[in-house]
Protein backbone atom coordinates (compact mmCIF):
# COMPACT_ATOMS: atom_id res chain seq x y z
CA UNK A 1 0.00 0.00 0.00
CA UNK A 2 1.23 3.51 -0.80
CA UNK A 3 0.98 5.93 2.12
CA UNK A 4 1.59 9.68 2.15
CA UNK A 5 2.52 11.50 5.36
CA UNK A 6 1.36 15.09 5.75
CA UNK A 7 3.81 17.65 7.16
CA UNK A 8 2.92 17.18 10.83
CA UNK A 9 3.12 13.39 10.77
CA UNK A 10 6.30 12.26 12.57
CA UNK A 11 8.67 10.63 10.08
CA UNK A 12 9.87 7.93 12.55
CA UNK A 13 6.43 6.32 12.25
CA UNK A 14 7.36 5.08 8.77
CA UNK A 15 9.79 2.53 10.29
CA UNK A 16 6.78 0.75 11.79
CA UNK A 17 4.73 0.55 8.60
CA UNK A 18 6.67 -2.08 6.67
CA UNK A 19 5.85 -3.49 4.08
CA UNK A 20 3.97 -0.36 3.01
CA UNK A 21 5.65 2.31 0.88
CA UNK A 22 5.70 5.61 2.77
CA UNK A 23 6.55 9.04 1.39
CA UNK A 24 6.26 12.48 2.92
CA UNK A 25 4.89 15.64 1.37
CA UNK A 26 8.36 17.18 1.80
CA UNK A 27 10.01 14.34 -0.11
CA UNK A 28 7.50 14.80 -2.93
CA UNK A 29 8.08 18.57 -2.88
CA UNK A 30 4.38 19.07 -2.13
CA UNK A 31 4.83 20.97 1.15
CA UNK A 32 3.32 24.19 -0.20
CA UNK A 33 0.23 22.56 -1.71
CA UNK A 34 -3.09 23.39 -0.07
CA UNK A 35 -5.02 20.47 1.44
CA UNK A 36 -7.40 20.15 -1.51
CA UNK A 37 -4.60 20.24 -4.06
CA UNK A 38 -2.48 17.92 -1.94
CA UNK A 39 -5.24 15.30 -1.79
CA UNK A 40 -5.68 15.53 -5.58
CA UNK A 41 -1.93 15.14 -6.16
CA UNK A 42 -1.80 12.13 -3.85
CA UNK A 43 -4.76 10.46 -5.56
CA UNK A 44 -3.39 11.12 -9.04
CA UNK A 45 -0.05 9.66 -8.01
CA UNK A 46 -1.63 6.46 -6.70
CA UNK A 47 -1.45 6.90 -2.94
CA UNK A 48 -4.07 4.91 -1.05
CA UNK A 49 -3.80 6.37 2.46
CA UNK A 50 -3.05 9.89 3.66
CA UNK A 51 -1.86 10.24 7.27
CA UNK A 52 -2.16 13.65 8.85
CA UNK A 53 -2.36 15.40 12.21
CA UNK A 54 -4.71 18.05 10.79
CA UNK A 55 -7.84 17.53 12.86
CA UNK A 56 -9.76 20.11 10.81
CA UNK A 57 -9.30 18.32 7.47
CA UNK A 58 -12.72 16.67 7.60
CA UNK A 59 -14.37 20.08 7.95
CA UNK A 60 -12.28 21.77 5.26
CA UNK A 61 -12.49 19.13 2.52
CA UNK A 62 -15.20 17.08 0.86
CA UNK A 63 -13.93 13.58 1.67
CA UNK A 64 -16.69 11.25 0.42
CA UNK A 65 -15.88 10.08 -3.10
CA UNK A 66 -12.13 10.44 -2.60
CA UNK A 67 -9.86 7.59 -3.65
CA UNK A 68 -7.72 8.10 -0.55
CA UNK A 69 -8.42 6.83 2.92
CA UNK A 70 -7.65 9.48 5.52
CA UNK A 71 -6.08 8.56 8.87
CA UNK A 72 -5.87 11.41 11.39
CA UNK A 73 -3.51 11.18 14.35
CA UNK A 74 -4.86 13.28 17.21
CA UNK A 75 -1.39 14.55 18.13
CA UNK A 76 1.92 15.23 16.38
CA UNK A 77 3.97 14.14 19.40
CA UNK A 78 6.20 11.21 18.43
CA UNK A 79 6.72 10.04 22.06
CA UNK A 80 2.94 9.73 22.40
CA UNK A 81 2.34 8.32 18.92
CA UNK A 82 4.91 5.55 19.26
CA UNK A 83 2.91 4.05 22.12
CA UNK A 84 -0.05 3.65 19.73
CA UNK A 85 1.64 2.18 16.65
CA UNK A 86 -0.59 -0.95 16.72
CA UNK A 87 -3.69 1.28 16.67
CA UNK A 88 -2.29 3.24 13.73
CA UNK A 89 -1.42 0.08 11.81
CA UNK A 90 -4.96 -1.16 12.42
CA UNK A 91 -6.44 2.13 11.18
CA UNK A 92 -4.32 1.95 8.03
CA UNK A 93 -5.53 -1.58 7.34
CA UNK A 94 -9.15 -0.40 7.67
CA UNK A 95 -8.73 2.81 5.64
CA UNK A 96 -10.80 2.91 2.47
CA UNK A 97 -11.19 5.45 -0.28
CA UNK A 98 -13.30 8.33 0.96
CA UNK A 99 -13.05 7.02 4.52
CA UNK A 100 -11.92 8.97 7.54
CA UNK A 101 -10.47 7.40 10.69
CA UNK A 102 -9.28 9.28 13.77
CA UNK A 103 -6.69 7.54 15.93
CA UNK A 104 -7.14 8.69 19.52
CA UNK A 105 -3.77 8.97 21.20
CA UNK A 106 -3.74 9.21 24.96
CA UNK A 107 -0.73 9.88 27.09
Amino acid sequence: MRILFDQGTPAPLRRHLHPHTVDTTAERDWSTATNGDLLKLAETDGYEVFITTDQNLRYQQNLPGRKLGIVVLMTASWPRIQKHVPDIVDAISRAQGGGYIEVVINR
